[in-house]
């Protein structure tokens, strides 16, 4: 349970001297030619990768490109209000695995290699496959924690420290603060979100209106869809982002925010259907062929908190 004390509520939360040309030289100088190659390589394939990103589902939208982070909070928001529920605990911790999962989608991290001894996903570590920056702070922020931390951590750790979950003071530099501003900020600087003060009996308080409803109706339909028309009962078949934003909407206790516009009947089947996806066992589906690792286990993070 986390508590919050802040006034501003919305966002409530509160790493040569020269030498004669030797076959030695020579050598040396073809390694690191090798080493800025393979660096470039892994740069084009980071590359690839965000583009890979953007490519994907741009059938549903294509001008505005929203990370899983700004997903998760925009399906929260009231859309007239411009808050998340006062009474909502679990939407920061579910924002930071959301920046678990994005950063792994992006190739920038992925969990350790499984051992004898660490075969579940909660136990391997989380290592860094590239730093180059993703162009996107709050993942770049991150990025540069995971980087400097030894030794590394699990994704569960991550978590908590990511929110400020510990007991360890050396450990709370880790904080991702402002989380929720932040995101708002971005989604302000898209066109979807606008800043508003409202004026409650003490305080004031700063709030993000939903202005662009159509690319939120956009989000809610995808969400919704891929429970009832496109149900394909295999989540290894599913859209990856669509899956971890199941997972993610889920985990910050939002995913009724997505089905309340449905009938009874439809309300029922899409709730159940995305109860029995969430209730499969992380560590069976993050072995399956082409499984995206990192969306399990945040999912086997949460299932534990």
């Amino acid at each position: 349970m986390f508590i919050y004390t802040s006034i501003h509520i919305f966002f409530h939360h509160p790493l040569q001297k020269q030498v004669r040309m030797t076959t030695l030289t020579h050598r040396a100088r073809r390694t690191e030619v090798g080493k800025n190659s393979e660096k470039k390589v892994e740069n084009e394939e980071n590359v690839n990768q965000d583009r890979n990103q953007d490519n994907e589902d741009i059938g549903d939208s294509k001008d505005i490109r929203l990370t899983l982070m700004e997903e998760v909070l925009l399906l929260g928001l009231k859309d007239k209000e411009g808050y998340t529920s006062f009474w909502n605990d679990c939407i920061s911790s579910g924002l930071r695995g959301g920046i678990l999962i994005e950063l792994a989608m992006r190739g920038r991290i992925y969990l350790e290699p499984p051992t004898m001894r660490k075969k579940r996903l909660l136990d391997r570590k989380v290592l860094l496959k590239s730093d180059s920056p993703t162009g996107d702070v709050l993942l770049d922020e991150t990025l540069k924690h995971i980087k400097a931390t030894e030794p590394t951590e699990t994704v569960q750790t991550w978590i908590e420290l990511l929110t400020g979950e510990t007991w360890n003071p050396f450990k709370l530099q880790y904080q991702l603060r402002n989380v929720r501003e932040r995101i708002a900020k971005n989604l302000v600087e898209k066109g979807i979100l606008t800043t508003e003060k409202q004026n409650f009996l003490l305080f004031d308080m700063t709030t993000h209106p939903v202005t662009n409803t159509t690319e939120k109706q956009r989000l809610v339909k995808k969400l919704q869809d891929s429970v009832l028309e496109r149900w394909v009962n295999d989540p290894q078949r599913m859209d990856k982002r669509t899956l971890a934003l199941l997972v993610l909407a889920h985990s910050s206790d939002v995913l009724e925010n997505v089905f309340s516009s449905l009938t009874d009947d439809k309300y029922d089947m899409a709730m159940n259907r995305a109860k029995d996806l969430v209730e499969l066992d992380p560590e069976v589906e993050g072995t399956k062929h082409s499984a995206t690792e990192m969306i399990w286990a945040v999912l086997a993070a949460f299932n534990k908190s």
